[in-house]
């Protein structure tokens, strides 16, 4: 117990553990969730939409723990608590006492899209620990380390690249503050560059499939910009910052960045402030979502802990913004936490007057997207089933499940490992590479769509059931299931018009 009061990012840490592990089973596989294990079982050093390594982790996850959602999403929850370690120990890095560390830690456990990114498996989850660790590195070797930690960061650098690849901006910008600043010192010698070519290294195999492929996260990148992705103003995207990590942590990051831009105990730090802002500027110029920076936030929330400790002296003014920080925190936590029934939760949004969220420019219901993709996949796949069990078996043996999009797609080929279903295809990102897996559309098990349209590609169109789970994301909603016969021409000769990168 001494330690956990010496160093109270330890405490908050199991706090963040134990939430995560207590409501992480809730409400039911999210969308991406699903076409990662189908990812990680087709196992390869790359798809077209991210690199390998959480799809590795699905896979893994669900082989062994299957059909534990909590067990799923383990990586995420102590990848969760690992931040807030880190965040606690960057403030103490930087002169921080206990309450600084507290501060940032406890910032860190309550910014709603930190606790979001520790509740699912998403490509998203590894990069709060991982940006923060390389900003912690950087520091330390700035303020005179031992340069031997620039390999430890190529390293972390290295398998980040692997989850996703948006560690590479804030690496960039952060260079460029070095750059910019007098640390750029640190640059004069020959171990970032050596730190630079070890992360390459670790990223290479990927990098090398992506060539071969002819590079299609790049168009995944930019249909996402273009068309997907909600546009945000310059002003509009700082304030969903505010807001995505809990409104009343503001003071703390903003707090952060103007000590590391302009107090003089951190002036040898300014660097940091100049790479955030590079960031931001490289976030709106490329459409980014607003909280593909998240990982950033907990290295300001620990510089600004140690600057709030050394300008509020009064303790009861410091306390008293701990329990504003708390409170809203435990006030918002059922938008990132399922810890409600999923009715309750739509009651209790209603209730606070917030409405549904989406960074993508899809039609929402009652709840916002990162629980309603969350719903209506085990409603499909038992639908689809009885669909399936119904047909001769001469048909069963000929059947496929076409899916409009890869969480269809996957949510076929995951619950089919537990009762009768066809395999599935989609032109939907990877499953267009997968391609239509020897079918030529004799039989197609379709969802949504018009029979008019549909009988332009086969000889006959049967309305065979629909799906309308009531929580799900209203386009998976309202839907019929056709059964398509005689598909002209067949799938394999016109696959390619089937290709869909977004």
């Amino acid at each position: 117990m001494g330690e956990l009061t010496r160093r109270p990012g330890l405490m908050l840490a199991a706090v963040a553990l134990l939430a995560h592990l207590s409501a992480s089973g809730g409400y039911g596989y999210f969308r991406d969730e699903l076409y990662f294990i189908v990812c990680g079982e087709r196992l390869d050093w790359g798809y077209v939409d991210q690199p390998p390594l959480i799809p590795l982790i699905a896979a893994v996850m669900h082989r062994l723990f299957a059909p534990s959602l909590t067990m799923l999403r383990l990586v995420p929850a102590l990848a969760h608590a690992g931040t807030v370690v880190l965040a606690a120990e960057t403030a103490r890095l930087l002169g921080g006492g206990r309450w600084a560390q507290g501060m940032a830690a406890l910032a860190t456990l309550v910014a709603g899209v930190l606790v979001a990114l520790g509740t699912i498996l998403t490509t998203n989850a590894l990069e709060p620990p991982a940006w923060l660790a390389c900003g912690y590195l950087l520091i330390r070797i700035v303020r005179g380390g031992d340069r031997r930690w620039w390999f430890v960061l190529g390293a972390i650098a290295g398998v980040a690249l692997l989850a996703k690849y948006t560690i590479a901006i804030w690496l960039v910008t952060l260079g460029l503050g070095l750059i910019a600043t007098p640390a750029r010192r640190i640059l004069a010698r020959p171990e970032p560059y050596l730190a630079a070519a070890l992360a390459g290294l670790i990223v290479l195999p990927n990098l090398l499939w992506q060539g071969a492929q002819g590079w299609p996260f790049l168009e995944i990148a930019r249909n996402a910009s273009e068309a997907k992705n909600v546009g945000l103003s310059p002003p509009g995207f700082l304030e969903a910052q505010a807001n995505m990590l809990n409104p009343v942590t503001a003071p703390l990051w903003l707090a952060g960045l103007a000590a590391l831009a302009f107090w003089p105990r951190f002036s040898d730090l300014r660097w940091v402030a100049v790479g955030f802002a590079a960031l931001i500027a490289a976030m709106m110029a490329l459409h980014g979502r607003d909280y593909y920076i998240a990982g950033a936030y907990p290295l300001l929330f620990a510089a600004g802990g140690v600057a709030l400790e050394a300008w509020i002296g009064s303790r009861a003014a410091r306390w008293a913004y701990v329990a504003a920080v708390v409170l809203l925190g435990l006030i918002f936590l059922p938008f990132t936490l399922p810890i409600l029934p999923i009715d309750e939760f739509a009651r209790y949004r209603e209730a606070l007057g917030v409405p549904p969220q989406s960074s993508e420019h899809r039609a929402l219901g009652r709840l916002p997207q990162n629980y309603a993709d969350m719903f209506g996949w085990r409603e499909l796949a038992a639908e689809v089933g009885r669909i399936y069990a119904a047909l001769p078996p001469e048909e069963q043996r000929k059947a496929v499940f076409l899916a409009r999009n890869y969480g269809e797609a996957a949510a076929i080929d995951v619950f089919g490992e537990s009762m009768p279903l066809p395999p599935a295809i989609s032109g939907h990102n990877n499953y267009f590479l997968w391609g239509p897996r020897g079918h030529d559309g004799s039989v197609v098990i379709r969802l949504g769509g018009e029979r008019e349209q549909l009988l332009k590609s086969y000889a006959s169109v049967e309305a065979a059931g629909t799906i309308d789970p009531p929580w799900a994301m209203p386009d998976e909603t309202r839907l019929t299931i056709w059964i398509c016969r005689g598909r002209h021409p067949p799938l394999d000769a016109d696959w390619p018009s089937f290709r869909h990168y977004g």
